[in-house]
């Protein structure tokens, strides 16, 4: 039985090897027609340089104990000289800089049609499909030539999620399930909603799903949409989910309820950081057609507020409640001044 399979693939398969081999050395399309690629705009240094500043690293929280199921190295205590804690200093910084890599954001891929060959001899041979996979060691998965033999006879390459399969099965990647898990489903991803669980969610979404599946951008859509209907930026704030979560905010136009909550927390560099990447990402908005009278930040919020923001009023009620703290606190500054003695003008 097996050499009659073997005669039969051979019969219908080698005259096309060399079509196969032409196909294989154009990775196959991987982008729907209708949609903008973000990938340029993501990774353009500016775009990337504003995305680090609002992540606001906080090393305690990006080197805090995390619960994996994997045991806790046990800590180790050194005596070092000034020089050996500054370099140990750089390294830390180094492996937190590590951890906190963005995902990329990119285009979803559209799903792999193409057809090699047709061969009705074939059709009603067997019960099954037959696969062909190169598993060569040292190739990337994207990469890697699977095809299928239909039923009917039909040599096609393999649909994404055939892949995934067949890569997971000959080239597993620890972590990773054969079959997405229900989690990211239903009533079991609400859950997970519910209880704030967005950056367990974003890791086994990293981990399971490749960052241009459909599944992985609806997943991530869902989170990113919860986090900012219920406000709650400081749960990815100093991961590396920080950054793409920014990103799809701006990319859709919905930057709002962020720039309160960090003008609310007086860091009006951000806001504006925040501001200038929204202007990188649209740049025919009214906000980023039109200069601004000043370079004053305020003033650059309030541009924005005027001309873009969807939930204006809520921005300059963020705003203006701001600049009443600001003004008490100069007061306050003055009084203790006053109160010492220290006249305003030489301070």
């Amino acid at each position: 039985m097996l050499s009659r399979i073997i005669k039969i693939c051979r019969r219908s398969h080698c005259e096309r090897i060399i079509t196969c081999r032409a196909y294989s050395s154009n990775t196959p399309q991987l982008n729907t027609e209708n949609e903008v690629d973000p990938a340029p705009i993501f990774f353009n240094q500016e775009v990337q340089q504003a995305l680090k500043i609002l992540t606001r690293i906080d090393y305690k929280k990006v080197v805090r104990k995390r619960l994996t199921g994997e045991k806790l190295q046990v800590p180790e205590y050194k005596f070092m000289t000034d020089k050996e804690l500054e370099e140990a200093l750089d390294l830390a910084k180094k492996r937190a800089e590590k951890r906190l890599q963005m995902p990329p954001v990119v285009k979803t891929r559209k799903e792999i049609d193409i057809v090699l060959s047709k061969d009705e001899a074939l059709e009603g041979f067997s019960t099954s499909k037959y696969v062909f996979t190169d598993i060569t060691f040292g190739i990337k998965d994207r990469d890697r030539f699977i095809l299928v033999r239909e039923l009917d006879g039909t040599l096609r390459y393999a649909k994404w999620d055939e892949r995934d399969r067949l890569n997971q099965v000959y080239i597993s990647t620890k972590g990773k399930e054969m079959i997405a898990p229900k989690l990211f489903q239903g009533e079991y991803l609400e859950n997970l909603l519910r209880r704030e669980a967005y950056e367990y969610l974003l890791d086994r979404a990293c981990l399971q799903y490749d960052p241009d599946d459909p599944e992985y951008k609806r997943v991530t859509k869902a989170v990113y949409e919860d986090i900012n209907q219920k406000k709650q930026f400081e749960c990815l704030r100093s991961t590396r989910h920080f950054g793409p979560f920014v990103f799809y905010l701006a990319w859709n136009n919905s930057i709002d309820k962020l720039l309160c909550n960090i003008i609310e927390s007086e860091k009006i560099e951000e806001a504006v950081a925040l501001i200038r990447l929204y202007h990188k990402i649209h740049p025919q908005a009214k906000s980023a057609l039109t200069e601004c009278e000043s370079e004053d930040p305020i003033k650059l919020i309030m541009h924005y507020a005027s001309l873009d923001a969807p939930l204006s009023p809520l921005v300059k009620k963020t705003l203006a409640v701001y600049q009443e703290i600001e003004k008490e606190k100069q007061k306050v500054k003055e009084g203790i001044k006053k109160a010492h003695g220290i006249d305003s003008d030489e301070s």
